[in-house]
């Protein structure tokens, strides 16, 4: 390939001598260069197959997700915050994961957090110019200290407002991590663990809502998910710590406590409701045959662990009683 060819073969612009000239995100895909002219149908197989080449770049990266996810555990066991930090859709993504974890795993809003350059407006409508404002990713990060964890998200890994955050959580020894599509060559060490999943050029040029967006989604999806299996949010495959406040998620409460307790509809109406709602406690009331106060004690000494809580010996609060198990 010649200097003033891409790299389907087609005319080249001049260099701009732009600091994003370079990145793999920028560059144009050599299977699409004829996107204008594609039947919807090509259109639309390119666009997925690139997305499951972004999903193997992740997998690629899996011993690093495996220790963000580590790190996420760590920060938010031992009482800190993490916060999830980007512009435009990388902030999204940091937001939407950051709110399903509440109803998902009964975390405190105000422990896992997301921001947006430009604000909460800009979740909804484009603030373009927000991401070159590094001034105020540092104030974004501003109150993170020891024990707190910045995730800071940026397809480009150049991003003013999440390096700005970065280093602004570093010098509070905050814990960092950056998640991005661009190659680890060119990104530097700006946080103290980088995951650079490398996805290249997208099918529509420059578009990172596409392919990167969808491997950065993943990512995050199995570091939190992983995360909050490592601090006890999770038995077996069940989500026990989910806030029943819907409907829909009442049903899914107690049948998680017919599956987990291996009992009728009725019995897990009856715990459900002498347990005041709390799942876990409902769990290892009926697998250990106490009641809602010494459940929550069991809970309490393992952690809100509900295996070690179910396997934990019998200790002296431990009544005996003749509840039912089925």
């Amino acid at each position: 390939m010649t200097e003033d060819t891409n790299r389907d073969n087609r005319p080249a612009a001049a260099g701009t001598g732009s600091r994003w000239d370079a990145l793999p995100t920028e560059a144009r895909h050599p299977a699409s260069g004829d996107l204008d002219r594609l039947p919807g149908e090509e259109i639309v197989a390119l666009l997925l197959a690139e997305d499951r080449r972004g999903l193997e770049a992740a997998e690629r990266l899996g011993h690093e997700v495996a220790l963000a996810a580590e790190w996420i555990a760590d920060s938010f066991t031992g009482g800190g915050t993490v916060l999830f930090a980007g512009a435009g859709t990388s902030g999204r993504l940091g937001i939407l994961e950051a709110a399903e974890c509440p109803p998902t795993f009964g975390t405190d809003p105000a422990r896992i957090r997301g921001v947006i350059a430009g604000g909460p407006e800009a979740v909804f409508a484009a603030r373009e110019g927000a991401e070159d404002s590094a001034e105020d990713g540092r104030l974004a990060a501003e109150s993170l200290t020891r024990g707190d964890l910045l995730v800071g998200i940026s397809a480009s890994s150049l991003t003013p407002f999440v390096r700005g955050a970065l280093e602004r959580a570093r010098s509070g020894s905050a814990r960092t991590i950056l998640l991005t599509c661009a190659a680890k060559e060119a990104v530097g060490e700006p946080a103290d663990l980088v995951l650079a999943l490398d996805t290249g050029p997208e099918i529509l040029t420059g578009s990172t809502r596409l392919k990167a967006g969808s491997a950065t989604k993943a990512v995050l999806n199995a570091m939190t998910t992983a995360a909050m299996v490592r601090a006890g949010k999770v038995f077996e495959n069940l989500m026990v710590d989910l806030r029943p406040g819907s409907a829909k998620l009442v049903d899914r409460a107690l049948r998680i406590i017919q599956a987990a307790a291996g009992v009728s509809r009725e019995r897990a109406e009856s715990l459900h409701r002498e347990a005041g709602a709390e799942v876990k406690t409902a769990i290892v009331m009926a697998r250990c045959a106490v009641d809602a106060e010494t459940a929550r004690q069991r809970l309490a000494a393992t952690k809100g662990h509900v295996r070690q809580a179910i396997d934990r010996p019998a200790i002296a609060a431990d009544p005996p009683t003749e509840r039912p198990v089925g």
